[in-house]
């Protein structure tokens, strides 16, 4: 007497096998599929709506302690001086000097009036290859600025390279 599962078990699964796709066609479909996603995901994406000069105007530092009229050269390069503090004076009623300046010559300065951001240029959605300079430290940072929105700016000061630094956030001066 001849067992005749074992061989209807292997010819189902022989059948079987040729339902399944070879490892190239599964490939294929999940290339094909991972390529329109991508589109579809990308016809969502929205891009930048940002034009270089959306970054003019009078930007408050975070904590509102001083106020950044940022502008741009004949040559596209853009700067920011601070035209506002919050606490302008020293006690005694002196302005309030650049007294943590490397460069012992400009420790005489008053912070208000001081240039704090220099040489950015537009990239895209962002500016960049600029640096900026923090008076309460007297410290240069490279820097790169990206808009959130029409009145926010993420200020981001580093040293070396940008996932090693620090952000900030600036508001537009509105009023």
């Amino acid at each position: 007497m001849v067992n005749r599962v074992p061989y209807l078990h292997i010819h189902y699964f022989n059948r079987l096998k040729l339902l399944k796709p070879d490892a190239m066609q599964t490939k294929r479909l999940i290339l094909s599929m991972i390529a329109v996603l991508t589109l579809m995901m990308s016809a969502f994406i929205p891009a930048p709506a940002w034009k270089g000069d959306d970054i003019l105007g009078n930007w408050y530092t975070d904590q509102s302690k001083a106020l950044v009229n940022i502008y741009k050269n004949k040559s596209d390069i853009y700067f920011g001086r601070i035209t506002w503090q919050k606490n302008p004076n020293e006690p005694d009623g002196s302005p309030k000097l650049d007294k943590e300046n490397p460069d012992q010559k400009l420790r005489k300065n008053p912070i208000l009036g001081l240039l704090i951001l220099k040489g950015f240029k537009y990239e895209g959605d962002r500016w960049t290859d600029g640096t900026i300079y923090d008076p309460d430290n007297g410290k240069t940072y490279k820097c790169t600025i990206t808009m959130e929105n029409r009145n926010t700016l993420f200020v981001r000061g580093y040293v070396g390279i940008s996932a090693i630094g620090r952000t900030t956030t600036w508001n537009r001066k509105t009023n």
